[in-house]
């Protein structure tokens, strides 16, 4: 008995394979809220330290609309429950973004930004940013009842480091600090453009970027994965063509340049790249719905 089992091979008991799953993936962070955490951030440093929020009640009401639009497009357009970090952070940029004395704008900016998504298509792309859509529409349509966040963070340097430095890590992690950086730099060197043309001092030229506006203009309006064109190089010139035109806009003294900047280049663009591709019979894969 003893040689029999000798000679027998010893079964080796089968692997649990529930223990040998990588624990870090009990831990794993979804990518998708590294924007929404970001944004949030934002919120909070801003309100807490400046109070720049008309009230909290229109930013959740700007946020609620956003939601529950993208909860019944999505249904309708593609018979799925989307994911709704894009939709939180189209509310909340709309929530911060947009001053008025009145409610309805701000589910109304929320409305036309998360429709455009689904309406405004192009070879299945949206084409504009959705937040950028609606606060440009909404300057357009209704200009006496809105206008856009004009606060800067004052003499206090620490919220904006603080948010400028967690922003750039968070944009490092979604492979688009490029787009960011080179936007920064283009405005930098334009700011001195305009300095040498208007003969302003160059510091007030350059201020508008530190406010905290612009850091939701540079870490999700610019850096939007679905709106944005493929290759890294195409990117970074559309961030240049983005900070051209805004200089120019400023220098026709038009207040919210930025804002229409985005507006005008980043669909051209896109639809560039949609044409360039259809003839050369390469279709980019088409983008799907956030």
């Amino acid at each position: 008995m003893s040689e029999l089992s000798a000679s027998m091979p010893t079964a080796t008991p089968a692997p649990d394979i529930r223990s040998a799953r990588p624990s870090r993936r009990r831990w794993s962070f979804d990518q998708r809220f590294l924007a929404p955490v970001l944004i949030t951030c934002i919120l909070l440093g801003g309100q807490l330290s400046f109070g720049f929020l008309e009230s909290y009640s229109r930013t959740a009401l700007a946020i609620i609309a956003a939601i529950v639009v993208e909860l019944v497009l999505a249904r309708l357009f593609t018979g799925k429950w989307p994911h709704l970090a894009s939709a939180y952070i189209s509310g909340i940029s709309v929530g911060i973004l947009i001053r008025s004395p009145a409610i309805w704008p701000y589910a109304l900016c929320s409305m036309i930004a998360i429709t455009s998504k689904y309406v405004l298509r192009v070879r299945d792309r949206h084409i504009w940013n959705p937040s950028n859509f609606g606060i440009c529409a909404m300057l357009v349509l209704a200009p006496m009842a809105v206008a856009t966040l004009s606060i800067q963070w004052g003499n206090s340097l620490w919220p904006m480091l603080v948010i400028w430095a967690l922003g750039s890590i968070i944009i490092w992690r979604l492979k688009r600090f490029h787009i960011t950086a080179t936007y920064v730099v283009s405005f930098i060197a334009f700011a001195a453009l305009r300095s040498l043309i208007t003969g302003h001092p160059f510091q007030a030229e350059v201020a508008p970027i530190t406010g905290p506006m612009y850091q939701l203009f540079v870490f999700f309006m610019i850096t939007d994965p679905k709106t944005t064109v493929r290759s890294k190089a195409a990117q970074c010139g559309v961030a240049v063509g983005i900070a051209f035109v805004e200089m120019i806009l400023r220098l026709m003294q038009i207040v919210h340049a930025p804002y229409y900047a985005l507006f005008l280049v980043g669909p051209i663009a896109n639809l560039l790249e949609i044409w360039l591709t259809s003839r050369s019979g390469t279709i980019a894969p088409a983008i799907s719905r956030r």
